[in-house]
């Protein structure tokens, strides 16, 4: 599966981008070693330069931005043990668009959640909450609870928006109103399971001349907002749109080959965030 992160943490200093995930990002860096700033949970210019250092040092391109490779050489840190059958433990179906909460086995509580657009999957799989943070505003909400993803900074969390509620429309996090991620909040500790299950764009390899479908499609739509490619979008992988991604792989240093695999998403994805100015969850 090719990976995404959550969102590409990265600076703007005329509007910095901030929230739990660029906490957990300094907090790494601290404990690693490269950073001595505050933990502010600001994505400064410190965390910046820290973030530089990091990336020069483990040999990955010192670009500034914690993308899915940045964050899996960051670790998650120690992650705590399960805590049991007999606590509560969490399911999410992406299909279905609803959270469950069961205790012992048995549904407790169900709530209505907003999960990761097609092009910016929630993340499948059994993982456990390893942070929680009260009150981190703007997109985040009132509750946040992160999952221990090594790619990403995806969590469970409330949103400023009610209205995405019920849609898949996130850069993969999981989130709930803000009354519901309260109530939910104050019923699970960390250590508590989270699996996660349904259906999503898994991002398979794409090669020249032997693939179409609707992530060609969406390979295509992006080149284009980016300035590569200026054919038909009809989801063919033909010549035309190779030649735009192998101009793409040229701009970026990667290798121009035309593959879309994992190297190529991650670049396409970071360009497609910072070129919308994306900075939500």
């Amino acid at each position: 599966m090719v990976q995404t992160a959550s969102r590409y943490l990265r600076y703007i200093p005329e509007n910095p981008m901030q929230g739990p995930d660029v906490l957990w990002v300094q907090e790494r860096l601290r404990a690693l070693g490269y950073y001595a700033g505050p933990l502010n949970s600001t994505y400064d210019r410190g965390t910046h330069d820290a973030v530089v250092a990091f990336q020069a040092q483990r040999e990955l391109v010192p670009d500034g931005i914690v993308g899915p490779v940045t964050y899996s050489a960051l670790g998650t840190g120690a992650t705590p043990a399960g805590i049991g059958s007999r606590g509560p433990a969490i399911t999410v179906d992406v299909d279905e668009r609803r959270l469950y909460l069961r205790v012992r086995g048995r549904v407790q509580r169900t709530y209505p959640v907003a999960v990761g657009a097609p092009n910016t999957p929630t993340p499948l799989g059994h993982w456990v909450i390893v942070q929680k943070t009260v009150d981190p505003g703007g997109p985040f909400g009132t509750r946040w609870m992160r999952l221990n993803v090594p790619w990403g900074g995806y969590g469970i969390h409330g949103t400023n928006d009610d209205s995405s509620i019920g849609r898949a429309v996130s850069h993969g996090c999981i989130r709930l109103h803000n009354w519901d991620v309260e109530d939910l909040y104050s019923r699970v500790p960390v250590g508590t399971s989270v699996i996660i299950v349904g259906q999503v764009l898994t991002g398979r390899m794409l090669f020249p001349g032997r693939a179409s479908g609707s992530d060609v499609r969406v390979i295509q739509e992006y080149l284009q907002v980016l300035g590569f490619y200026d054919g038909v979008v009809d989801g063919v992988y033909d010549e035309e749109t190779a030649a735009a991604v192998r101009r793409f792989q040229r701009s970026r240093g990667l290798t121009p080959d035309g593959i879309v695999g994992p190297d190529t998403y991650d670049a396409l994805m970071k360009q497609m965030d910072i070129s919308q100015q994306s900075t939500d969850p």
